[in-house]
């Protein structure tokens, strides 16, 4: 994990996670979107820079995943 994500968790704000791994943070992201909280989706996909087909593989279903297309661009 890098130093600015270092930072952002020790500021207070994710208490409750104290480290997270990138295919932790995919697997929460992709649960998120199939019980429709995105905007804690969104925070975990911008943070570490999660692709489309990787929350696809991870089990996000396509259409919570094509409903937040704008975040990944010309990917889909």
């Amino acid at each position: 994990m890098g130093k600015s994500k270092t930072r952002i968790f020790r500021k207070g704000k994710n208490d409750l996670i104290a480290k997270i791994s990138r295919q932790d943070a995919l697997m929460d992201a992709a649960s998120m979107l199939n019980s429709r909280r995105n905007i804690e989706a969104y925070n975990l996909i911008t943070m570490f820079g999660l692709s489309a087909e990787e929350l696809l593989e991870a089990g996000a279903g396509y259409e919570a995943v094509t409903s937040i297309k704008n975040l990944f661009g010309a990917e889909l």
